[in-house]
């Protein structure tokens, strides 16, 4: 061979280097099958048209407020003489936040009033700051304070347990007193003086009260995690008083009437003073007890203890308000211009002449002034000028139902006076044991 030459390829080889060669290029130019199609970032716009404004969304990042750590509780009981700026000191807290806790609401100024017995409870975080403070007022009431998250301020709330109701049952038989026949029925002092104020318009319980009457009472029951705890309004109540039966059934606007609608509220009361004890009825040919001459005594005499509240028996004005040597302090009363009550033998007037009187006002308290021989009230009842019995005198009623509302309560009371019949006869049956409130 002249000169030196490069070995020739093969043809096979030439043509396998092509196709590579050109399926390469294939790849480079090709477009991308899983590539995500080209996305106008511009929009377009023409003029005169309206379009919507989309905006993009914002996240709020939110962050629950942190609950505090468990409180640390500690209880502290008020002494007797003890103050509620001792308290704080004793449980070591200043003056000043004393002052800022008492002045954060009204419900908050009745810590200043706190009673021995009463306990505060304070709730403490792990600084020892002051979180909240408990004050129970009464079994479902508690003052609740704490302080606003991330601020020194306090709140305040009445924080109240929920009660059950249910509906109770009492009667007796009265052998001594109606006090003592109530009070072994399981009546509380409360509702005792609710029988005698409910009745007290028809019955005077210091004078008509005998052996052989009796009473029945339907009353609500307050519960609080299945243990009674209180009483609550007296529902329905009959009373029989020397073979004459009363009857009291509570309305929905917290009035009592009786089984037809009548009110029980009367113009008068028929005592104007607590039923306790009495010397002397009503009686023309009294034999009086300091002169021992037969003299008319056109009243009735209380006898209770010196200081006994003494009630005015009814609306009026007083006529006079004075003091003499037979009389004592005396206070007489005019009602509706045919009325006239009088009072005497008062230790204390609380009354002046022409101040208006509204029924059940105190108006002064029992004494021994005057010519007695004894501390008691004599009290009169004069219609038209003439003395009557108080205790049996026709008294002008208060307002009664009428109308529709009658019709109504008159179903109400029929259901309520059924439920009282219906213990009546489970009791006498002895089918029931009911528990003693």
């Amino acid at each position: 061979m002249n000169g030196s030459s490069s070995p020739r390829m093969p043809r096979i080889n030439k043509i396998l280097i092509g196709i590579i060669a050109s399926a390469v290029m294939a790849l480079i130019v090709a477009p991308d099958i899983y590539a995500e199609p080209p996305t106008n970032t511009e929009p377009t716009y023409q003029l005169g048209q309206h379009y919507p404004l989309v905006l993009p969304l914002i996240s709020a990042k939110t962050t629950e407020p942190t609950p505090y750590s468990p409180l640390a509780w500690k209880t502290h009981t008020i002494k007797s003489g003890e103050s509620l700026a001792v308290a704080f000191d004793n449980v070591g807290l200043d003056s000043g936040l004393l002052h800022q806790i008492v002045a954060t609401s009204n419900k908050t100024k009745k810590l200043v009033s706190l009673r021995p017995g009463d306990n505060l409870n304070f709730g403490f975080d792990d600084a020892g700051n002051l979180i909240e403070l408990h004050q129970p007022l009464n079994n479902i009431e508690t003052l609740v304070v704490k302080r606003k998250r991330d601020s020194n301020d306090f709140t305040a709330t009445i924080d109240k347990q929920q009660l059950e109701t249910q509906t109770n049952y009492a009667q007796a038989t009265i052998d001594s007193s109606f006090w003592n026949a109530a009070d072994k029925a399981g009546l509380t002092a409360n509702q005792i003086m609710e029988i005698a104020a409910l009745f007290g318009w028809d019955i005077d319980f210091a004078l008509d009260i005998r052996a052989g009457d009796k009473f029945e009472v339907l009353f609500e029951q307050h519960y609080l995690d299945g243990n009674p705890i209180d009483h609550g309004n007296i529902l329905a109540a009959t009373f029989t008083n020397m073979g004459q039966t009363f009857t009291a059934v509570r309305h929905q606007d917290g009035k009592y009437y009786d089984k037809n609608g009548q009110a029980m509220r009367k113009a008068f009361l028929r005592s104007p003073i607590n039923f306790r004890y009495v010397s002397s009825n009503f009686n023309p040919r009294r034999l009086h007890p300091v002169t021992k001459q037969v003299k008319a005594h056109r009243g009735t005499d209380y006898v209770a203890p010196v200081g006994t509240p003494i009630w005015a028996a009814g609306d009026g004005v007083v006529m006079e308000s004075g003091y003499n040597q037979f009389n004592g302090n005396y206070v007489f009363i005019r009602h509706n211009g045919n009325y006239v009550t009088k009072y005497l033998h008062m230790t204390k007037r609380m009354v002046k002449n022409g101040q208006r009187i509204k029924q059940g006002q105190t108006i002064g308290t029992l004494g021994g002034t005057g010519r007695v021989t004894g501390p008691h009230l004599h009290y009169e009842f004069l219609v038209n000028g003439q003395h009557q019995n108080p205790r049996t005198v026709d008294l002008p009623q208060a307002h009664s139902l009428s109308g529709s509302a009658q019709t109504v309560f008159k179903q109400q009371a029929k259901q309520q006076l059924g439920q009282v019949q219906n213990y009546s006869h489970l009791l006498a049956k002895n089918a029931i044991l009911l528990p003693q409130s």
